[in-house]
């Protein structure tokens, strides 16, 4: 089994939504003694974002690319392959202005990619990237699950099952600025969601 785990926080250390991802993966990776981990670290390893430089290098058929063009795709070839290998996928990601992070929609940016994972057919769109366990860790500072204000869940939610990866876990963790009880009461039921997800 091959983990693949996310962190989408803008923060390289003491991340609370990485805390959680790190938990969901020790729990897999208890449960499957043979689990391969790799960690792709958004702050560590900032992936581009799609610009007109990016979108002209996707557009260009390959053996037209320039250098700059071919090294551009490589790097969202990288990420789609690593994301073709995973078994399961781990995602920790902070809620920041009500929305995902820059740095998740960068790579969601980059893993979505018409012919390759997801194509087009005569019945509508087709996601490829099929046969995928994703666990969501969010960490949010309120309180927002089930609510008008979550534009998260919908999102996620949308976008990956578009790819194809529909079978999706939420473990929440919110009032996180909420004072220090709040905070540890968010973590407490993370954990039990977690063991629950496990079980």
């Amino acid at each position: 089994m091959k983990i693949l785990q996310i962190n989408a926080s803008a923060r390289a250390d003491g991340s609370n939504s990485t805390r959680l991802a790190d938990a969901i993966t020790a729990k897999l990776k208890s449960a499957h003694a043979d689990a391969v981990v790799e960690v792709r670290d958004l702050a560590r390893e900032p992936h581009p974002v799609l610009d007109e430089a990016a979108l002209g290098a996707l557009f260009t058929p390959a053996d037209q690319r320039s250098p700059e063009q071919a090294a551009r795709v490589a790097l969202d070839d990288a990420l789609i392959a690593q994301l073709q290998s995973a078994d399961a996928i781990v995602l920790g990601v902070p809620m920041y202005n009500f929305g995902v992070p820059v740095q998740l929609k960068a790579w969601i940016d980059a893993i979505a990619r018409a012919g390759v994972t997801f194509r087009y057919t005569a019945e509508g769109p087709q996601g490829l990237v099929t046969g995928k366990k994703v666990y969501v860790g969010l960490a949010r500072g309120g309180l927002y699950r089930n609510t008008p204000a979550d534009s998260q869940v919908p999102y996620l939610k949308s976008v990956l099952g578009f790819l194809g990866m529909t079978d999706i876990e939420f473990v929440y963790a919110e009032g996180l600025a909420m004072g220090e009880a709040s905070a540890a009461k968010a973590f407490e039921e993370a954990r039990a969601q977690i063991e629950a997800l496990a079980a």
